[in-house]
């Protein structure tokens, strides 16, 4: 019963980032694009997104990673405007932050830790990194689901960076979204089944030790 009432919530989660992220920013485009320029309509349209996140942290008092990469891109595209970027250039302003993020699970490779251990030290309390770190193998999943995000945020970019340039500011609006959770969502899956396997493996190291 609390499976299925888990998925049901989830699923009107998933519902809610649909409409908030995707639906509603396209109606309004499309409501105010015959009143005023694209630029305009776009910079109002992804005002949404934004406003629900700053309506999110005014109700839990607390600005998480999400809310403070949606800060930084309604900056970085309040610049652009001021700027006189273009349309495009304003849709990609999501595809800047995502690359960075990409980049920089890439270039903790060459740290002595890689991005993912700090993650799993913070998230997954059933795990010890700390303890685990000392088998060579647990470091090689480390840095193998470090390269799996990593490429898999830039691939993320590249389908969108492609989709701004072949597609309309409107197919865009629609779809970004919904491509968007698609990849990401494959992404954690991907994570999800390589973890399973990879624990699988290491309690059968720490049988043998």
């Amino acid at each position: 019963m609390m499976s299925n009432l888990s998925n049901m919530l989830l699923n009107r989660s998933t519902l809610l980032t649909l409409v908030i992220n995707g639906v509603l920013p396209w109606l309004v485009y499309m409501w105010l694009l015959p009143h005023t320029s694209g630029l305009f309509a776009l910079s109002i349209a992804t005002l949404i997104p934004l406003l629900d996140n700053v309506r999110s942290i005014w109700k839990h008092r607390k600005l998480d990673v999400f809310g403070g990469l949606m800060l930084f891109g309604f900056v970085l595209s309040l610049v652009m405007v001021l700027l006189g970027g273009s349309e495009k250039l304003l849709l990609m302003r999501e595809s800047f932050i995502t690359a960075a993020v990409g980049l920089l699970f890439l270039g903790s490779l060459l740290m002595p830790r890689p991005l993912v251990f700090y993650m799993v030290a913070r998230f997954a309390r059933s795990v010890s990194p700390e303890e685990n770190w000392q088998y060579s193998y647990f470091r090689r999943v480390m840095r193998n689901m470090t390269w799996i995000w990593g490429i898999g945020l830039l691939l993320e970019v590249s389908v969108k960076i492609l989709m701004i340039h072949h597609l309309s500011t409107t197919q865009v609006l629609a779809l970004s979204t919904p491509v968007s959770l698609s990849m990401i969502g494959g992404i954690v899956l991907l994570n999800i089944v390589y973890r399973r396997r990879a624990a699988v493996h290491m309690r059968q190291l720490k049988e043998q030790a």
